[in-house]
């Protein structure tokens, strides 16, 4: 039986892309159901795939995974030959030292540069405030920091942790180092997240308030 993700608007849900990133990304059979967010009847829905309300959540058979990391963890577990974690202890650390960060930081950032995976890329680049702006050069640091294509050499967690934010520099053409630049545009032309940003201009769904930030 294959497990089945539960996500929110592709639009809109940047942590929804992430376990379905890696998922997709690694060939890891799956099956998405998603819900659109804030519309009558979401958070019923959403209550039946995990006690939280809140996607993304994972279900496999009758146990129910939720929160990215605890999925990501629980994918990391279930499917140990896809090395999700780097092989080496010290990378492992690492890696899920920056999984952490990026689940609790960044939200000067985030709230600067709205997601919006249909989003057409800006002509200009979008002006942020100085919050924005240290948590952009500490992106820009993490992102130099790649030891290959990626940030661990292949696909990974991480990677997939911090691809939203290799989707809002894109959006509003925040400009980067070049090392940056070259890792932002490894994880843009993923087969896999060009899916998702096609799936998200696919979508009906609008909340007009996102729309226009």
């Amino acid at each position: 039986m294959s497990m089945t993700l539960f996500i929110g608007n592709k639009a809109y849900s940047s942590w929804s892309l992430r376990p379905w990133l890696l998922l997709r990304a690694l060939e890891i059979p799956f099956v998405e159901e998603v819900t659109p967010l804030y519309i009558e009847g979401s958070r019923e829905k959403m209550l039946l795939a995990a006690p939280t309300g809140k996607v993304p959540a994972l279900r496999d058979g009758d146990l129910a995974v939720w929160d990215s990391l605890a999925i990501i963890e629980y994918l990391a577990e279930k499917f140990p030959q896809k090395n999700i974690w780097p092989g080496d202890a010290r990378d492992r650390a690492h890696a899920r030292s920056l999984c952490c960060e990026m689940h609790s930081g960044f939200q000067a950032f985030r709230q600067n540069c709205p997601t919006n995976f249909r989003r057409e890329r800006r002509a200009e680049p979008r002006e942020i405030d100085e919050a924005a702006q240290a948590d952009l050069a500490r992106i820009e640091a993490i992102f130099s920091g790649a030891k290959g294509p990626f940030l661990f050499g292949d696909f990974g967690a991480a990677d997939a942790f911090f691809a939203p934010l290799v989707s809002r520099i894109d959006t509003y053409s925040l400009p980067v180092t070049a090392r940056a630049q070259k890792y932002c545009d490894a994880i843009l032309a993923l087969p896999a997240f060009s899916a998702w940003r096609e799936g998200a201009k696919a979508e009906d769904w609008v909340i007009e308030k996102w729309e226009g930030l």
